[in-house]
């Protein structure tokens, strides 16, 4: 990839994906489940350009989303309504109204309370909402807690007991139609046991529920699949199915797949230029034109993302805090890493930031959105532009 020209060519900061690396994860996900129905349904909170979504939609993938702006989104990129799934803790009523109007395959319930809601707005509209229920299996992931989600202690889902009461109620209600079951218990998982252990969990429950003649069709095993950072192995997605599958002995079941970061991740770059470079005492600091604005994982997690100076070759490579411009301690983009001499309009490569990067981006310090390049069959393109700041300031300027 010539980063060199692309930030010539469109400037720095920038995000730039690999079209053809997402469209061979898709088809390498698809392949490991093809001797099972499934649906792999896209985790757009990942990454929700429309060109994304629009080009998983082409190899015939649906949508898992988290808010009506999400399913908006999968609709006007292609995506068969009946292949989206509505998850997420706290919807609104106003979400859930619009989401039933727009049939799409299910809602993916959360809580007692959230189901009697969804009831009462299904009644309204004189139409049953076809439903999934989210249990939480209490199996520990092992991965970082911010984006643990199945424990007892996380937010999210409801426990067996819980689960079996409310599928009965849905059974017996005329405005709830529940048709499938749904888990998922963190992300950036890499190591096979807890997905396996929630699914026998789960499946277990499905048989009971059967046994109780709940007409579950769909086994939706969220996301959660790790993708290499650093020296992380991920999960052979062959050993994935197969033990998925061994789970659901005697079910005849449609599994959903929610995979985000996994089709995502390691598409992506961001390139950003050098502005300066700072000494002091005990530091050396890197200071460049991207921020924690554009790529928040570093600060908010401490993630790690490699770094690679482009053009760069120097036997002088000394540890060195990757820094932006935001007016806060926490705004950095690698820390302690060892990198070459730079100067100003030095190029850095910052990888594996498909997933998380931009989505998560905003307007802090009033900072505009960078823009989004697509590279496709060796093709360059451009799939959102950079932010202006008379874009910043629209809807504010209205009010004066």
């Amino acid at each position: 990839m010539n980063f060199q020209a692309l930030a010539k060519k469109y400037d720095t900061p920038l995000y730039i994906y690999d079209f053809d690396y997402i469209k061979d994860r898709y088809k390498n996900l698809k392949t490991a489940f093809k001797a099972r129905k499934s649906l792999i349904c896209y985790a757009l909170k990942a990454n929700s350009n429309l060109s994304v979504i629009k080009t998983l939609a082409k190899e015939g993938a649906g949508a898992d989303c988290v808010s009506i702006g999400e399913i908006k989104r999968a609709l006007i990129a292609g995506i068969d309504p009946y292949k989206i799934i509505f998850s997420g803790v706290g919807k609104s009523d106003n979400e859930i109204k619009e989401a039933l109007k727009l049939k799409i395959l299910m809602v993916n319930v959360e809580s007692e309370a959230e189901l009697k809601r969804v009831e009462e707005i299904a009644k309204e509209l004189n139409n049953a909402a076809r439903i999934s229920i989210r249990v939480n299996p209490n199996i520990d992931a092992k991965t970082h807690p911010y984006i643990s989600t199945g424990l007892d202690e996380n937010k999210f889902g409801v426990d067996i007991e819980v689960a079996k009461k409310l599928y009965l109620y849905a059974k017996n209600s005329k405005y709830l139609d529940p048709i499938g079951i749904h888990f998922h218990i963190g992300s950036q998982i890499t190591t096979l046991k807890p997905f396996l252990e929630a699914s026998k969990i789960i499946a277990q429950l499905v048989k009971n529920l059967i046994a109780l003649e709940v007409d579950i069709k769909f086994f939706d095993i969220g996301g959660g699949l790790g993708i290499k950072y650093e020296d992380e192995k991920e999960i052979d997605l062959y050993e994935y199915a197969q033990g998925i599958f061994s789970t659901l002995k005697g079910l005849d079941l449609t599994i959903l797949l929610e995979p985000g970061r996994f089709l995502v991740g390691n598409s992506g770059y961001f390139l950003t230029k050098v502005l300066y470079e700072k000494k002091n005492s005990s530091k050396r600091f890197i200071i460049v034109d991207g921020a924690m604005n554009d790529l928040l994982r570093p600060s908010l997690y401490d993630a790690f993302h490699k770094v690679s100076v482009v053009d760069e070759e120097s036997s002088h490579s000394t540890l060195a805090d990757v820094v932006g411009p935001i007016c806060e301690s926490g705004d950095f983009l690698a820390k302690d890493r060892i990198l070459p001499k730079t100067k100003k309009g030095s190029l850095l490569v910052i990888h594996s930031v498909g997933a998380y990067g931009f989505s998560m981006s905003s307007n802090y310090n009033s900072r505009p959105k960078v823009a989004e390049i697509a590279i496709e069959d060796g093709i360059d393109r451009i799939i959102r532009k950079r932010e202006s700041f008379e874009d910043l300031i629209r809807l504010e300027e209205e009010c004066l």
